[in-house]
């Protein structure tokens, strides 16, 4: 057994405070890793929050972590890590292996699928434990210091383009430039697709046509839409704010696609006859499974994507955090352990 530094909120939005916790023996299928970096996610603060309704405190937030690996069980040795090995942990820590899912290669949708920080102690600490199957390699052309935001935010815009057959060809809409939105940006443009950005931030428009994007609308102000109405073959949503979801369905081309990865508080309002006369589809996804996860990191090594990042000391997070919430840092905030 062996101590373990973190730190941890102890109430609904309380801050952040230096915590220990005891580490057991390690078990045969888990990969223990020393963190080195750790984003923050809007997710991270939602759970602190406790806007889900089921977190439990003491809580150690953190789950884009990368880190080396400092240890092995005995199954886990023999799945291709090695300590001292590279490897990144995002949004989930454990799938059984046994369900259909699991079966099919979709392990993000397993039924017994175990968060790495919903009931278990995540990276804003000196270690983290995960099952084998979510220790991801991380590629040797990416820096590791950056690559944290790729184990979430990263897949998450990237396993739809794969999973709904996004085409080259195709021209995608993206709502929201932030810390998801940016990277979709990138992603779809090394695709080969047309992008649209929608950001609600004028002072952005420069960096966004850097990101990849070819064409950028006000996400506010939806008269400046008309000329994509029936053109968009994809329409990514990265906000959790509303918006005029009729009018944004209607920009949707003949089998076109409105797909959500951002969580929207509220119902969302849906003709069906706005669907079936384009023939078009609402959907959403959590994350992606560990096949997409190599995919996604080796298009990223591939095209020299990486999230644009600004690191913190760990030791700062409160102070990170505040900038965060503030909206004064970069698209993506990483804290380096400084335990």
């Amino acid at each position: 057994m062996s101590i373990v530094k973190a730190w941890a909120a102890f109430e609904k939005n309380g801050k952040l405070e230096p915590f220990t916790f005891d580490l057991p023996p390690i078990t045969d299928e888990e990969v223990e890793i020393e963190v080195e970096h750790c984003g923050i996610c809007y997710s991270d603060l939602g759970v602190i929050r406790n806007e889900l309704g089921f977190t439990t405190y003491p809580l150690v937030p953190g789950h884009e972590v990368t880190g080396r690996i400092a240890a092995l069980g005995s199954i886990a040795a023999n799945k291709g890590l090695r300590i001292g090995q590279k490897v990144g942990l995002g949004w989930f820590k454990f799938s059984c292996g046994h369900c259909d899912p699991c079966l099919q290669g979709q392990q993000n949708l397993c039924t017994s699928i175990q968060g790495t920080i919903l009931g278990n102690h995540g990276g804003w600490a000196e270690r983290v434990r995960t099952h084998w199957i979510w220790a991801i390699p991380i590629p040797g052309e990416l820096d590791a210091r950056d690559a944290g935001p790729l184990m979430c935010a990263g897949i998450t815009v990237f396993a739809p383009l794969l999973e709904f057959g996004v085409r080259p060809t195709d021209h995608i809409g993206i709502i929201g430039i932030g810390g998801l939105g940016h990277l979709a940006v990138k992603f779809a443009s090394a695709w080969g697709a047309r992008v649209t950005a929608f950001s609600s931030s004028t002072s952005k428009y420069d960096d966004i046509k850097k990101l990849g994007a070819d064409d950028i609308v006000s996400s506010r102000d939806s008269s400046q839409w008309g000329k994509l109405k029936g053109k968009l073959d994809f329409i990514l949503v990265t906000v959790t704010a509303s918006m005029e979801w009729d009018k944004i369905i209607s920009l949707l081309a003949p089998n076109g696609r409105l797909h959500f990865v951002g969580i929207i508080p509220e119902p969302i309002p849906v003709s069906v006859l706005s669907l079936l006369i384009p023939q078009a589809s609402v959907s959403s996804s959590p994350g992606g499974s560990r096949p997409v996860l190599d995919k996604m990191l080796r298009f990223a090594a591939l095209h020299g994507i990486s999230p644009i990042t600004e690191h913190w000391p760990m030791s700062k997070v409160n102070e990170a955090i505040s900038n965060f919430e503030a909206g004064k840092s970069t698209y993506r905030i990483v804290l380096d352990a400084d335990f």
